[in-house]
């Protein structure tokens, strides 16, 4: 079925997954004035499981679960996908910025570069090669300058690299999603996040144990991360997808930083180094770079959109 050209219902879907994807990293640092990490990443796999499945019900939608084809492939990305970074975000989100793991996160597209050439058989020509060397020594400039393992500094370098273990992690699980045989988003959403979910609650319950109500700006703050970027962002990605392809939704990942940045200064008061502003540049440029074709494609389909037509 060909792909309409992107509506103002699309252009608005676009502006909203960038704003509550964004945002949601502030919401993290909140959630951790009343809960420690281990709880927020359950509550964000939980509440974002029931959501989506209660999602794939209502919309009647198929779900392979006597499959074990599809099992061997659902297990590993729900690891990968949730239960594994949504922990690391919400360990190092304790040690650095909401900014900073915003900034860190806009990484992700160009670490699938070089997994998806080691993966998934796809070559990094030239041009790719060029846009991960710009992308990575803007890493560089965000990671690399205060590091340390003195004892005074040790935990703001592990949370730096807890959030960029995040990011790689959700690199390694979008490799995996391209192996999964033809089945349903949504319910390839809700079944992986069901197994994040199963994964971190006995873990939960064994080392932090049953959560207790800490509060509505801590508590409201959860319920906000498993509900709105989980349950709710999800199908607006699907409909985005169908009625406007997934190189259009790719713009998102030019958004998510900013308004990381933008959410943190102004509602945690953080204070934005000039290196943020430095990173970002060279991230935005290298992912550009490496998705040229793309972006000049969409171009020329907008650029269409607004021709009036022959007559």
């Amino acid at each position: 079925m060909a792909l309409s050209r992107p509506t103002l219902a699309d252009w608005l879907s676009l502006l909203t997954l960038g704003v509550v994807w964004g945002g949601s990293f502030g919401f993290v640092t909140v959630a951790l004035e009343g809960y420690g990490p281990v709880t927020v990443a359950t509550g964000r796999a939980v509440m974002g499981a029931v959501a989506l499945v209660s999602l794939a019900i209502l919309l009647d939608r198929p779900m392979p679960m006597r499959d074990p084809r599809i099992w061997r492939h659902v297990v590993p990305i729900g690891v990968v996908s949730s239960a594994l970074p949504f922990f690391l975000l919400g360990w190092g989100q304790q040690h650095v910025p909401s900014a900073f793991a915003g900034l860190s996160m806009s990484a992700v597209p160009l670490f699938v570069l070089p997994l998806a050439h080691l993966l998934a058989d796809e070559p990094l020509e030239r041009r790719r090669s060029l846009g991960f060397a710009i992308g990575f020594v803007g890493a560089a400039v965000l990671m690399l300058p205060g590091m340390t393992l003195a004892p005074d500094g040790l935990l703001d370098t592990l949370g730096r690299l807890a959030c960029l273990g995040a990011a790689c992690a959700y690199a390694v699980s979008s490799i995996l999603v391209r192996r999964v045989p033809p089945m349903d988003p949504v319910a390839l959403a809700a079944m992986t996040l069901s197994v994040g979910a199963v994964v971190m609650l006995p873990t939960m319950l064994l080392t932090e144990g049953v959560p207790n109500w800490a509060g509505p700006r801590p508590a409201l703050a959860l319920i906000f991360l498993g509900l709105v970027p989980t349950g709710f962002a999800a199908l607006l990605r699907v409909t985005v997808i169908r009625s406007a392809g997934p190189g259009f939704l790719t713009l998102v990942n030019y958004q998510i930083p900013l308004w990381a940045l933008l959410f943190g200064a102004l509602f945690l008061g953080e204070v934005l180094e000039p290196r943020f502003f430095a990173a970002l540049a060279l991230i935005v440029a290298g992912l550009a770079v490496t998705q040229w074709s793309d972006i000049a494609g969409l171009v020329r389909r907008l650029g269409g959109a607004t021709r009036p037509p022959s007559s």
